[in-house]
């Protein structure tokens, strides 16, 4: 190759690479502060990042005055201009991608979109720690670039950790599901995967800044005349300890999350972010947060205005900053603090102490360090790169779950299944893929799509949208099952029946799918393959107990690539029911006590075909064979624990007391 150009070539790409450089700088945000540029405060200790992070904060903390340190207590924090401060948006989001929800966030222009993986529901389903991780990872290489370029903040209110205790909930899909020790692994895991190394708490640096939310014993939003604003959760101090709040102490304590949200519902009477016992004496005191609280959106007003805790706004005010609530998503500490201060009902030093948490956060992120740092090479290649999407799409293969397969109806073969009849409401979904607390994805993979790389596809949808009001398609849905090979239903819900503020009244598939599903199984002259796309649990039973529904797979909404995920399992290209492919080994404890099994350790495990393989897995007596007593104190309780490791296998472990040590 001749490498020699002319000088006028030469110059046509020295104008085109300064035009780029010149039109991401222009996108890029403008530097928070302390910029080298920036004269006036760059000299100044808390620009200074020789210094201890705690002198640098009080040395800010002291040049505010009470009006410039109030407008820092809400989510959108007012700009200290004298001091080079810029505003700030504390609320982004990430929960399975970098999220268009919340004000923090903005696709377009060098960031026209984000790698969306699929629903934490889904992802949990894998039970792999080391892929929540990584997926932590990929997001806030994404979330850092587009900070970068002035699309998004560094501070994340991801991942939801709340246990799922009602499958009707609208907001299942954002939970890991119901098992507190599986919501704790990946709590921890998705809070270590996006603060990065600096997460610990021998160190100090973070990557972005997660946020475990929401805490704590929530899982409604709107069933039956309650709502999330009106909800009372009454809860014993056991099943806090053992259950709801197991997830938040493992974020706080093992993940070293920088912050936790509490949410709208009381616990017992009192509202979560009003509570010391909860916010100050627990998350602070006990778990030993690194970090800040804040309220989930408005709920500091939803707690005065429709709980009526207190009477007057500004006792509210003062009442949530001295529970230990640092941030307010929302105005009402920006408006209604200084009356709180004036009147005595909280002190200037309460409110330091709440922006001392706050401001450490964001030099802990780098914030008040100038335009470098060990991420500002973050840019738009960075984000929706080929590796990244291809982890979304190993993430949606690893959540499927295989719930029937009769005959060894699955894997379907390209030689035998050329002609494959996709038929449902789900079957071209894009959208509803992504689930709720979504960005603008890379692009999509529909369930047709993915089945169209492996055979020849006819298609119907045979229902009006999932709430399939009619019958009216049934009949061309069964024609075209008639005339093809194999048949892949794919069902379920959406958005429009389940999401956070809708909470289901029925675990029935809606309207009319499930005479789609039974008509179109009797109609189809090969094997029928019923696939549900969910967020939480359908009952299907009708299916499960029908000869001509061959197999079912729960695909949760798996994301941008989960048509491609979906094919690849249909067809055997990934974990077929005896090839090479990942186990998931369970292990529980159940306690002399106890009438039921808890799940205490679980590994994903590849196995080839017909090969065994040897997992150790370590089983800490005091953390894992712990049972909460009545007080909320855990304790070994003294007999038989039987272990059981996966669903053959069982062991026995009996725990005798002495005045000198428990014997094993």
């Amino acid at each position: 190759m001749n490498h020699k150009y002319s000088s006028s070539t030469f110059f046509i790409l020295n104008v085109v690479l300064v035009i780029h450089a010149f039109a991401y700088s222009g996108e890029s945000r403008p530097p928070f502060a302390c910029d080298p540029a920036n004269a006036g405060t760059r000299n100044l200790p808390f620009c200074k990042a020789s210094l201890p992070i705690h002198v640098r904060v009080q040395d800010l903390i002291e040049r505010l005055t009470l009006q410039e340190k109030i407008r820092l207590l809400v989510n959108n924090a007012a700009p200290v201009e004298r001091l080079g401060v810029n505003g700030y948006e504390w609320w982004s989001e990430a929960l399975h991608g970098v999220s268009s929800t919340g004000p923090g966030v903005k696709f377009g222009g060098a960031f026209p979109s984000a790698t969306s993986f699929p629903q934490v529901i889904t992802t949990a389903a894998s039970f792999n720690a080391s892929l929540w991780e990584q997926i932590g990872q990929v997001v806030s290489d994404e979330g850092r670039a587009m900070y970068n370029g002035g699309a998004a903040g560094l501070t994340f209110w991801s991942p939801n950790v709340n246990i799922l205790r009602d499958p009707r909930w609208g907001s299942c899909q954002e939970t890991p599901g119901e098992d507190p020790h599986l919501v704790a692994q990946y709590a921890i895991s998705y809070v270590k995967g996006l603060q990065g190394g600096g997460g610990g708490r021998g160190t100090s640096r973070l990557k972005v800044a997660a946020c475990c939310k929401h805490y704590t014993a929530y899982d409604l939003d709107d069933w039956n005349g309650v709502d999330r604003y009106h909800f009372n959760a009454k809860v014993s101090r056991q099943d806090l300890e053992d259950t709801y709040n197991v997830p938040f102490k493992a974020c706080v304590a093992e993940g070293n999350v920088a912050s936790v949200m509490c949410s709208y519902n009381q616990i017992n009477g009192k509202p979560s972010c009003a509570d010391p016992t909860l916010l100050r004496d627990t998350i602070r005191a006990q778990w030993r947060l690194n970090g800040y609280i804040v309220s989930d959106c408005d709920s500091v007003g939803v707690l005065f205005e429709q709980q009526h805790y207190t009477r007057f706004p500004e006792d509210a005010a003062a009442a949530t900053i001295k529970a230990g609530l640092d941030l307010d998503c929302g105005p009402f500490l920006a408006i209604h603090t200084e009356q709180a201060v004036r009147t005595g009902k909280v002190s200037e030093m309460e409110v330091n102490y709440a922006l001392a948490n706050t401001i450490t956060v964001q030099m802990r992120l780098g914030m008040f360090d100038g335009p470098n740092g060990p991420y500002a090479n973050l840019g738009p290649r960075d984000v929706c790169t080929p590796a990244h999407q291809q982890l979304a799409l190993q993430a949606a293969r690893e959540g499927i779950v295989l719930l029937k397969n009769i005959g060894r109806a699955l894997p379907l073969s390209p030689q035998r299944h050329r002609t494959v009849a996709v038929i449902g409401p789900n079957s071209d979904a894009t959208v509803t893929m992504i689930g709720n607390y979504a960005g603008v994805p890379c692009g999509y993979i529909s369930p047709l799509q993915g089945i169209a790389r492996y055979a020849r596809t006819v298609h119907q949808h045979g229902c009006m949208g999932v709430a399939c009001p009619g019958n009216q398609q049934f009949g061309v849905a069964e024609v075209a099952a008639r005339h093809a090979d194999t048949t892949v239903l794919v069902m379920g819900l959406d958005q429009s029946i389940e999401a956070e503020a809708r909470d289901r009244v029925s675990l029935l598939l809606p309207g009319y799918q499930q005479e789609l599903i039974s008509r179109v199984a009797m109609a189809s002259r090969g094997p029928v393959v019923l696939v549900l796309m969910s967020g939480g649990p359908i009952d299907v039973t009708f299916a499960k107990n029908d000869p001509r529904v061959s197999a079912i797979l729960w695909v949760g909404y798996p994301g941008q690539a989960g048509g491609a995920a979906i094919a690849d399992v249909l067809f055997g290209a990934a974990n077929p029911g005896d090839m090479d492919g990942t186990h998931t080994l369970l292990i529980f404890s159940k306690p002399p006590p106890a009438a039921t099994k808890q799940l205490v350790a679980f590994q994903k495990v590849h196995v080839a075909a017909g090969a065994q393989q040897r997992v150790n897995i370590n089983i800490n007596a005091c953390k894992h064979l712990t049972v909460a007593d009545q007080f909320g104190v855990r304790r070994i309780f003294m007999g038989e624990h039987k272990i059981h490791v996966g669903e053959d296998i069982n062991h026995s472990i009996t725990f005798h007391a002495s005045l000198e040590q428990i014997k094993v």
